[in-house]
């Protein structure tokens, strides 16, 4: 079973990507909502990453069914034999035994394939890191930052996907609460060095226990640089909470899965949206909600937005089968990671490559942004404007790829 309404919110994911990456270039010139929280809440710009690693765990959900349903029909059959030994008079006790050494098959997950998925998303993300990371056309290995975007994706489904492979299905959802939770109780109430308890502090990003597990690990000229080297957005630790995004998703795929094609499913979708929405708000007051250090109410909060947008493109495409107008998203999100890769690149080329040789030469990007945008449309109109166009590009390049029939998996 393919869902198409999961493609289309990939496809949207992307187009929001897209647009939120090339308009960050241009800050402070760039409309509120594309431009990421300086600390806590959240805008547009930060409902994306999560997004990406919420789809991520609904298509495991689908991906993985053959061998969690596997694991599952063994795991009945195998209680059902125990319950009618238990029950059965001695005299057919022979029976029983026969019938109980019929042991049902389950698959054998594909552990291989999943390692070697995350090892290459890990690499293009360091790649992506290191592509002339300091100066026109250079990668410089001493100073290339380990974690970003692509990592976290990585190392999430890796552990996500153990996760629901080796657990039974009541034993994932407390391990995702105690994640959560977990996180939190160490975030608030474990001591950091020099520092304390709970310092949550945009003045100070390294005074938080993420930070320090980050740099007591990772080198710091291998950290980002907006935590001054002393810590990382998608750094190790707030990875933790990471993988609960990605399990969220998988929840809500094995739930549709079970679900017939109906209005209630939907209904369902936007309630149970709602109710995480509460839920994140409420939790922020305690724990606020803060995209760069992945709090667990933000990962409530964004997984409450997934499921209200899932909803509407699932109510659209697979109830009232209205497709025509997610036709160009679904054609984008089934070459995500190509499109996503390739629109990180361009950026890397645009802000790189410098427009003429005098020393106060423009970048390639603000050479564009300033002469065919910024002129006549003004600042911020022209760094919406500039994004949309690019937006537009690749677009085209996904139409490209859908028609040849290109589909870049990893």
């Amino acid at each position: 079973m393919r869902l198409i309404s999961l493609d289309v919110f990939r496809g949207i994911t992307v187009a929001g990507m897209i647009l939120v990456n090339m308009a960050s270039i241009a800050e402070p010139n760039v409309y509120a909502p594309l431009a990421h929280a300086n600390w806590n809440g959240c805008t547009f710009a930060d409902l994306v990453f999560p997004f990406f690693l919420f789809i991520v765990g609904v298509a495991m959900a689908f991906s993985f069914a053959k061998y969690t349903d596997a694991k599952l029909q063994v795991q009945r059959e195998r209680d059902a034999a125990s319950t009618i030994e238990s029950q059965a008079p001695s005299a057919n006790v022979s029976l029983v035994s026969k019938a109980s050494t019929q042991q049902p098959k389950s698959l054998t997950p594909p552990y291989g394939k999943i390692f070697r998925r995350a090892l290459i998303l890990f690499a293009l993300g360091l790649f992506l890191n290191g592509f002339w990371n300091k100066g026109p056309w250079t990668f410089n290995l001493d100073s290339l930052r380990y974690m970003g975007v692509l990592q976290r994706i990585a190392l999430s489904y890796l552990f996500a996907s153990l996760i629901v492979l080796i657990l039974p299905r009541k034993t994932q959802w407390i391990v995702a609460g105690l994640l959560l939770v977990g996180y939190w109780l160490a975030m608030m109430y474990v001591p950091v060095p020099g520092f304390g308890a709970g310092v949550l502090q945009e003045n100070n990003p390294a005074a938080n226990l993420a930070a320090f597990v980050d740099r007591s690990i990772i080198p710091a000229a291998h950290l980002h640089a907006s935590f001054k080297n002393l810590g990382d957005p998608e750094g190790l630790f707030s990875t933790i909470p990471a993988i609960v995004s990605v399990l969220f998703g998988y929840f809500t795929g094995q739930w549709i899965r079970t679900q017939p094609v109906k209005k209630s499913t939907s209904i369902g979708l936007a309630l149970f949206g709602i109710g995480c929405l509460i839920v994140g708000l409420a939790w922020g007051f305690v724990f606020p909600i803060n995209k760069k250090l992945w709090t667990s109410s933000y990962v409530v909060y964004t997984t409450g937005t997934a499921l209200l947008l899932l909803a509407a493109c699932y109510e659209l495409i697979e109830v009232r089968n209205i497709k025509k107008w997610g036709e160009g998203f679904k054609i984008l999100g089934m070459n995500a990671i190509a499109i996503f890769v390739a629109s990180v690149l361009l950026i890397k080329i645009l802000v790189r490559t410098i427009v003429g040789i005098e020393e106060t030469a423009p970048n390639a990007y603000n050479f564009i942004y300033q002469k065919y945008f910024a002129t006549w449309a003004g600042a911020v109109n022209g760094s919406f404007l500039f994004s949309f166009v690019t937006l537009l590009l690749w677009f085209a390049v996904a139409w490209i790829m859908y028609r040849q029939r290109w589909f870049i998996k990893v």
